[in-house]
């Protein structure tokens, strides 16, 4: 794979030039500039009546940067519209919305904590009934990848998923992965079960140590504090990491990010045409420069 580090300014001055006209291959002319125009219009409309909302949006923690400057240039061109993130783990945030928190959009790192929110799901992974998502509004917005990473000047000899599973099975070293209710951490899982090893005996021998969110595990890298770990390619990116390896479909499924407007959003409207932007050519510039792809 690609192992050129990009650095934390380019993001920067690419998060600055989200207005440019550039977009990713994968998001088709037409659907980047209906979803802008969609936006604009129903912008202009809450603009026209004079309306300021606070726009509340649950977000998986890997789109932290994103995210926040995707909103810096969102606010810029309408002022009428502020932010207030909540940036966690997608079980986090689903468990936040089942229990009654204020919520206008929600996007999630994986399908699983989304379908747990929407009656039009699977009942058997929507196995409480629960009735949140406007289905209506519901898309796949990104598509991330999962990558293998190593603390810079780790000694330990791991630059590929195959090397780490063989230092798995030798138990000489310390890995970090996410929590079982933590995408990363069941994308991990996956992994982990494609090489035919036993998390649980692997995590009671001492091998394993967990990070409540994606976060949380590319600090443990960062700081040295373990020989590898399995984060999201925009987690590296925005941590200065350089990925080893990346997994494949085989090793783990694709890991989309779908997005929805809640059914109790207290600013649908304003909800929907901030997603609609999301879809945007200009937003799509931003989620390219870290990693993310349209679906």
């Amino acid at each position: 794979m690609n192992k050129t580090k990009i650095s934390r300014r380019s993001f920067l001055a690419a998060a600055g030039a989200a207005g440019a006209s550039i977009a990713l291959t994968a998001c088709g002319g037409s659907a980047s500039g209906t979803a802008s125009s969609a936006a604009g219009s129903a912008a202009a409309s809450s603009e026209a009546a004079g309306e300021s909302v606070e726009l509340i949006v649950f977000a998986a923690a890997s789109l932290t940067e994103t995210l926040n400057a995707i909103a810096e240039t969102y606010s810029a061109d309408h002022p009428g519209v502020t932010f207030r993130f909540n940036f966690d783990s997608s079980g986090t945030l689903k468990t936040q919305i089942q229990e009654g928190a204020d919520c206008d959009l929600f996007i999630s790192a994986g399908q699983k904590q989304m379908n747990q929110l929407d009656i039009t799901a699977s009942a058997d992974v929507n196995t409480e009934g629960l009735d949140f998502v406007d289905s209506d509004t519901r898309v796949d917005l990104l598509e991330n990848k999962v990558v293998l990473c190593v603390p810079e000047g780790n000694d330990k000899g791991i630059d590929s998923f195959d090397d780490l599973a063989e230092h798995l099975k030798a138990q000489d070293i310390l890995f970090c992965m996410g929590n079982s209710d933590v995408p990363v951490g069941q994308y991990t899982q996956k992994i982990l079960a494609y090489y035919d090893l036993d998390e649980e005996a692997l995590a009671a021998a001492g091998v394993i140590t967990y990070g409540s969110n994606v976060k949380e595990v590319t600090t443990q890298i960062s700081e040295a504090s373990v020989d590898a770990g399995v984060v999201y390619c925009t987690d590296a990116y925005s941590a200065g990491l350089t990925p080893v390896d990346e997994a494949t479909k085989e090793m783990c499924g694709q890991v989309i990010y779908p997005a929805a407007v809640l059914k109790n959003a207290p600013n649908a409207d304003a909800a929907k045409a901030f997603l609609a932007y999301l879809q945007s050519t200009e937003a799509a510039n931003v989620f390219a420069k870290v990693g993310f792809t349209a679906v």
